[in-house]
């Protein structure tokens, strides 16, 4: 069974029989809050634990979305981190590219699309949006992709946009055999496992699953996210938990 198969075999059991799963965001901005981190780094685990704070936050899923891409820069430093790929560390870098980041580093978070240190100096994110883009909202049903559809509500929006897709584990058990953490049991949640893109003249998608390996995810999210084309930032983000 291919990879592809086994996440379309994974979802069906769930939502057969029933109506189609969801997921919108309100008119206002949801932020993207990104974490680039590495097992193999022995400043991450703080990070990725702070991170995993936002398991309960009142504010998840509606006004921010946490993210932790795992990188691979690390992995020839001791210690090949499982959740790593060559593809995580290049959004990092076309963030880099960009100028939105002055360099690339873990742990490092980037906040709607903006460099933020505020973590470091053990300040908390202000995650209210004054700007109102508009609704993205998406279909999950039994299939090979995701519905995705935005709605903007200002008309410099209404250009052409790539859709992003990624799913999220979380309470995921990792023990560290080598490099800077060697010998500690990492917890870690909203782990980006992969990642799919679709392109579209109009505000509409059908965004494929991404390619994952099987998981021991404790549970699983899936996030969607809007760029202008050829940008990292995004504009406009919607998810939710899996059944």
């Amino acid at each position: 069974m291919s990879t592809r198969h086994w996440l379309v075999w994974l979802f069906i059991p769930v939502i057969a029989g029933a109506e189609p799963l969801h997921m919108e965001s309100p008119e206002e901005q949801v932020k993207l809050l990104e974490l680039f981190t590495s097992q193999g780094c022995s400043s991450c685990p703080p990070a990725d634990q702070w991170l995993s704070g936002f398991v309960d936050h009142p504010d998840l899923w509606q006004k921010v979305i946490p993210m932790a891409w795992h990188v691979d820069y690390w992995n020839d430093l001791g210690w090949p981190d499982r959740f790593a790929t060559a593809a995580f560390s290049q959004r990092q870098r076309d963030y880099h590219k960009a100028g939105l980041i002055a360099s690339v580093y873990t742990p490092g978070f980037v906040l709607q699309g903006q460099e933020w240190r505020g973590w470091f100096r053990g300040g908390t994110a202000d995650f209210r949006s004054q700007a109102r883009v508009g609704r993205l909202a998406l279909e999950i049903s039994p299939g090979d992709s995701v519905e995705v559809s935005f709605r903007p509500t200002v008309p410099e929006w209404d250009q052409p946009l790539t859709a992003r897709l990624a799913l999220l584990g979380c309470g995921l058990i990792s023990s560290i055999g080598g490099g800077e953490n060697a010998g500690r049991e990492l917890t870690e949640d909203f782990v980006v496992l992969g990642i799919s893109s679709a392109e579209s003249a109009t505000a509409d998608w059908s965004v494929p699953w991404p390619k994952v390996q099987a998981t021991d995810a404790k549970r699983l999210a899936v996030v969607v996210w809007l760029s202008a084309r050829g940008s990292p930032a995004p504009i406009q983000a919607a998810g939710g938990w899996l059944p």
